[in-house]
Parts: structure tokens; C-alpha cells; sequence
């Protein structure tokens, strides 16, 4: 990466979206600007967990706002997150699509693991370098996330689903602090946590941080009421639980450093907070000055660097774990960046990117014959839709499953858009490389060129004579080929000369 590129990290939390602008120099991120919008996006569900048009419209119009500040930003300099709001709705879509035309560039939801991993990476680069072994704790509007590591590296991550605005719509909801609610509210989050018992053990970590949101907000609350600075202790959070049992309700709270877009989900950020610290052992708090969105700039850093992108140590890991053919994997991914190259043009939005998804796609797509060979292909979808893959957001990894259910078969099965040609080339590209790779061998398809006529929305691989005869069973399976595509928006055609 250049020095003097600036770059932004978009995350939209529960509570609020946080624009993060830095300026990379020399290694490092410098802060340029920061700006913060309570949007409480969390507090907008039906009984059917679809977000209300009202909540959606608030985190539009913050979009928009954001995006005058990016504007003249290329789409190489700004990531946007979604966390557990937008792991939850089920219309998600209809905001994701209305936000990220708003906002000028695309929207990622991410599974809570990887929030979490994305926590711990932007909390442990702003710490001093340290062996240490680290407990990362994120409270936030509607999960919470844990994190186990060593210096910068993470070890074990988690998410849980229990977070201030949502325990305190659950236990507060008309903002009333009394000790049977606190007591319950309490209660339930360490139901919800205790689990993290066996994964986050006192003798497992030297010291323990705290990130961004009600963690920052009850630091600041206690600093000025004359407890330690940057720490939360066991006795100052009794001290603050006792304030709002004497205020009786959130709108009476008198303290100093409590900021108006806190108040109404205190209450449960500091049950959740009390039952945490209680359940795992947790004395003092330190405040981390990291959160997600610094993670997301120092990960933009790194996957600049390709080496480094942690996306590729995934698929490697996923390979070995299924016990993958790495051979037939790296033949298969040779054959279809070299067809997908033919048709993509230079001018291609993403097309590096494009490319690197296709070798994922068929480093992986023999991923299910661990489970059973007859309809591999699916389950492999499957387990990409499932696992917890670092580096990756949701919407990659649906895509990704995507290309992996469609190598084979039949394409009306794929939930997919076929309106996208970037899309529809990496899925060609695929298929046809699984063919021409069936016997496990190297293809001999120096001869062939494959073209693409955008108007006609038309694919052509054209191949010599000699070759058909001396490859019948290729020839056959291309000629299979063309049959599957032909009720298509798009058509396939091979030509023999």
C-alpha cells in the first residue's frame, strides 16, 4: 500500500455506525477523522424480526451522510461491516441493497466470530507489543463478543447473542432500574454466557480487556465520579449498579460523563457487563482504546499485501481439515483462471478479486466428499454456509457456496443472479475447468480459446478436431455442457473446427 492513502472503516452496530477515516504512513494508521450517529438500528424489530421501515430510514440517512464525507474514496479504501442487527433480520436484504446505494459501496454482514477476530486485531495492535495472554471482551448493542489470545494473535473466538439494547428493551423497557430487574437481567446473561466458562477460564489469561460501547461508557462514568482512570473494577461497577438503583430510573440518572445516546441502554449494558465480570472471574477491566472498526483498517492493510490475507490461510485450513485432493484442487484452479482470463476484460470491476474467489472456489469444491461423494457438490455448499471461516464475511461465504454447488449438475438449482456477468464468468470458468480436469490429470487445452459476446450474452470455446477425437470423453461432457445452459439467460456453445 502507498503511503499517504487514506482509508475507512464503516461499522454498523446495533446501537450506532461508527465512519473511522485513517492515513496510512510509513506502516501505520493515523486518524483523520471519526464520526458517530446513534441509529439503534437493534431496537427496530417485529414479531417476525424484520427491521421497521422507520429504524431502516435512520440508518439510511446516516449512510448518506457518510458518504458525502467518502466521497472521491475509490473502492479499495473503504470497508463496510454489519455486525448482529443485520445477522438477525430476516429483510436484511432490502436494507443492504437501499444502504449500500446510499452509502456508495457495499455493505458486508459478518458471522460473530470473525467480529470478534476483527475486534481483537484492532484492540491488540493499539496495545503495547506483549506475550501476554489476552482476554478481549466487546459488549455491544446486541451480542457480545470474547476473544482469547496471545499478543496479536487470536486464539479462540466467540459470540454471544446478549448485548445492551437488547437486554435492556428486554429487562429496562420503560427505563425503570429496580434490584429484581437488575438482579434477572443479571441472571440471564450469565445463562447466555456460561458457557464461555470452559473457553475463557480465569488460569487461561494474564489480563483482560475491554472494547468500544458500554465498556468505554461505564469507564468514563466512573473516571469522573474519582475511580481509576481506563479501568473498570468489581467495587466501581457495584458503586455505579447502586446510582441507578438510587436514580429509580434511566431518564434520572445524574452523572457526570453520561452521554445522552447511553442512557436508554445503561441498564443493560451494565447487567450484562456485572454478570461477565462475575461469572469469569474478572476483577479488573482494562479499557482497550481498539474496537472493530480499527481491525477493519489494519485488515484492508494486509490483504494488500496478498500474502498476508488471512481468506487464503482459511481455504488452506479448510482444504486440509476435509482432507481435500490439493492436487486436483490446484489443477482445477489453474485451468479456470486461465479461461476465466480469456473472457474477463481488463476493465472488469474487481476482476483481481473476481479471480481470487474463482481459485478459492476450486481449491474447495471437492470439499464435501468427506461426507459422501454422491452429491458432494451440496454438501459442500453446506459446509461453506456453515463454518466459521476467518477472514471471510457472509456474503462472500454464500457466494463462494454458491460456485461450489454450481461446479456441477444443474444451474436452475442456484439461487443465484444471473444478471451478473462477473458472477456468471467465474461459474462457466469452474464448470468447464472440472471437465476438462475429470480424468485428474493436467488438461491438454492449449488449443482452446473461449469468448464472450456481452450483447448476446454468449459463451464460446472453440476447439480444435484433432483434439475431439483424441479427448472423446471431454467432448462429450463440453457437448452435456451446452445442453445445461441452453434455458439460460446466458448460453454455452462449443465449436469443433
Amino acid at each position: 500500500m502507498n503511503n499517504g492513502t487514506f482509508l475507512a472503516a464503516i461499522d454498523l452496530g446495533s446501537n450506532s455506525f461508527r465512519l473511522e477515516i485513517g492515513h496510512f504512513e510509513h506502516g501505520q494508521i493515523q486518524r483523520v477523522d471519526y464520526l458517530k450517529e446513534t441509529v439503534r438500528l437493534g431496537n427496530g424489530f417485529d414479531e417476525d424480526r424484520n427491521l421497521s421501515l422507520e429504524v431502516m430510514t435512520r440508518g439510511w440517512d446516516c449512510l448518506a451522510r457518510f458518504a458525502e464525507r467518502l466521497a472521491g474514496f475509490g473502492p479499495d479504501q473503504v470497508r463496510a461491516v454489519a455486525t448482529q442487527t443485520l445477522r438477525e433480520a430476516k429483510n436484511r436484504d432490502e436494507f443492504l441493497k437501499r444502504g449500500s446505494e446510499l452509502l456508495g459501496f457495499p455493505i458486508e454482514v459478518i458471522a460473530g466470530t470473525e467480529e470478534a477476530r476483527l475486534i481483537y486485531q484492532g484492540v491488540s495492535h493499539l496495545l503495547p507489543q506483549s506475550p501476554e495472554r489476552r482476554l478481549v471482551i466487546d459488549i455491544g448493542g446486541r451480542s457480545t463478543e470474547l476473544v482469547l489470545g496471545r499478543g496479536t494473535e487470536p486464539l479462540h473466538t466467540a459470540s454471544y447473542r446478549v448485548g445492551s439494547v437488547a437486554w435492556s428493551l428486554k429487562y429496562f423497557p420503560k427505563g425503570e432500574f429496580t434490584e429484581q430487574a437488575l438482579y434477572r437481567a443479571e441472571i440471564a446473561a450469565q445463562a447466555v454466557l456460561d458457557e464461555a466458562l470452559s473457553s475463557y477460564p480465569r488460569h487461561q489469561w494474564d489480563a483482560a480487556y475491554g472494547a468500544s460501547g458500554t465498556v468505554g461508557a461505564v469507564a468514563d462514568i466512573l473516571a469522573l465520579s474519582g475511580w481509576p482512570a481506563e479501568q473498570i473494577t468489581r467495587e466501581g461497577l457495584d458503586w455505579l449498579i447502586k446510582c441507578l438503583l438510587r436514580a429509580g430510573s434511566a431518564h434520572l440518572v445524574q452523572l457526570e460523563g453520561l452521554k445522552d445516546d447511553r442512557r436508554a441502554v445503561l441498564g443493560g449494558g451494565v447487567s450484562v457487563l456485572r454478570g461477565l465480570m462475575d461469572l469469569l472471574h474478572i476483577d479488573t477491566l482494562q479499557v482497550a482504546q481498539g474496537a472493530l472498526r480499527h481491525g477493519v483498517l489494519l485488515e484492508m492493510v494486509e490483504r494488500e499485501a496478498h500474502a498476508t490475507d488471512a481468506r487464503d490461510v482459511s481455504v488452506q485450513r479448510l482444504a486440509q481439515k476435509f482432507a481435500v485432493d490439493a492436487a486436483q484442487g490446484q489443477r482445477v484452479s489453474q485451468t479456470a483462471g486461465h479461461l476465466f482470463t480469456q473472457v474477463a476484460p481488463p476493465d472488469l470491476p474487481r476482476r483481481d478479486t473476481l479471480l481470487r474467489k474463482l481459485r478459492w472456489a476450486a481449491a474447495l469444491h471437492e470439499i464435501g466428499m468427506t461426507i459422501s461423494h454422491s452429491d458432494y457438490h451440496k454438501h459442500g455448499a453446506y459446509i461453506l454456509e456453515n463454518a466459521d471461516t476467518v477472514g471471510f464475511s457472509l456474503p462472500e461465504l454464500h457466494r463462494l457456496g454458491l460456485l461450489v454447488l454450481g461446479h456441477r449438475g444443474k444451474l436452475k438449482k442456484l439461487d443465484a443472479d444471473f444478471e451478473e456477468s462477473g458472477f456468471v464468468m467465474l461459474l462457466l470458468a469452474l464448470r468447464l475447468a472440472v471437465i476438462l480436469c475429470h480424468a485428474r490429470q493436467d488438461p491438454q487445452d492449449e488449443s482452446m480459446a473461449l469468448a464472450f459476446n456481452g450483447k448476446r450474452q454468449r459463451f464460446t470455446l472453440t476447439v480444435d478436431e484433432v483434439w475431439a477425437c483424441n479427448y472423446p470423453q471431454s467432448a462429450h461432457l463440453l457437448r452435456q455442457e451446452s445442453v445445461a445452459w441452453l434455458r439460460m439467460p446466458w448460453s454455452f456453445e462449443l465449436v469443433v473446427q
